[in-house]
């Protein structure tokens, strides 16, 4: 029985120590972690705050919104670090190995990440060069919409069918830019007779411009002779239109030109061939 006995001795023992060791680490190490811990939160909603108070301050200076978003991330992200530093001094990690590691270890993410930090890199270019802001319609990489958000990594064209478009940063910078801005002008052309009045037909477009109340006058639409085609006087239709009522303008400003043509008389030409015949016997 004695001899039975000495292993569940020995085990008790050892949970014993363990126990002891455990509750000595709880001891010596317990009120550090709580306070790190208390640190980290500190710093969390510090950092929000003072987000918050800088991007109210940007705001007074007439800022771009990504501008802002970025400064504010800036300030945040540091309020974090320096916040996390003074909890690892508050837990006795010595910090000059710590950062000569991370500076190793980022040469290699540095590298593997070579495309991300290039988007990086142009977005950077982008928020501060500002060759287009949100809420701009631009055509670019192919691609054309309205900007609705320019981030570091890439940026998010929204369309009028309701999808979005997200171009990488870095498939922007260097890439022929057409910023149309917030208004847009619209190219229509119509065809009128040989035998219309053609002061009549202008004036007859031009009121159409100008009771459509998407259109706006100024910069002021321009309406001219742009073409003697062979069946047709080809009259050109350019107003500007704020972005969103492009599509829209487009449709109404067709449906109103032919319906007004037709309540005037305004003869819109088929297209017509003379075809000669002729006799290959004489």
């Amino acid at each position: 029985m004695a001899l039975e006995s000495l292993p569940i001795t020995g085990q008790l023992a050892t949970l014993n120590q363990a126990q002891g060791k455990l509750l000595d680490l709880s001891i010596e190490f317990g009120p550090r972690l709580f306070a790190a811990a208390l640190i980290l939160v500190v710093g969390h909603y510090f950092g929000r705050w003072v987000g918050r108070l800088l991007d109210k301050m940007l705001k007074h200076m007439d800022l771009d919104i990504t501008i802002r978003q970025l400064l504010t991330r800036i300030v945040r992200g540091l309020f974090l670090v320096l916040f996390l530093v003074m909890a690892l001094q508050n837990l006795g990690v010595d910090l000059l190995p710590l950062i000569a590691g991370l500076g190793v270890a980022g040469a290699g993410v540095a590298l593997a990440m070579q495309g991300v930090l290039s988007n990086v890199a142009a977005g950077l270019t982008i928020i501060f060069t500002r060759p287009f802001r949100v809420n701009e319609y631009i055509s670019i990489a192919k691609e054309e919409g309205l900007v609705e958000n320019i981030s570091l990594f890439s940026t998010t064209l929204s369309h009028v069918d309701l999808s979005r478009v997200v171009i990488p940063n870095r498939k922007i910078a260097g890439e022929i830019l057409h910023n149309y801005g917030e208004i847009r002008q619209i190219n229509l052309t119509v065809g009128v007779a040989y035998t219309t009045d053609i002061g009549q037909a202008l004036g007859a477009v031009e009121e159409v411009l100008r009771s459509n109340p998407r259109v706006l006058q100024e910069p002021r639409p321009v309406v001219q002779v742009v073409t003697l085609a062979d069946s047709s006087v080809n009259i050109g239709v350019r107003p500007w239109v704020s972005v969103p009522d492009y599509a829209l303008a487009i449709g109404e400003l067709n449906r109103s030109v032919l319906e007004t043509f037709r309540q005037q008389g305004i003869s819109i030409p088929f297209p017509q061939r003379e075809v000669r015949l002729l006799d290959s016997g004489r």
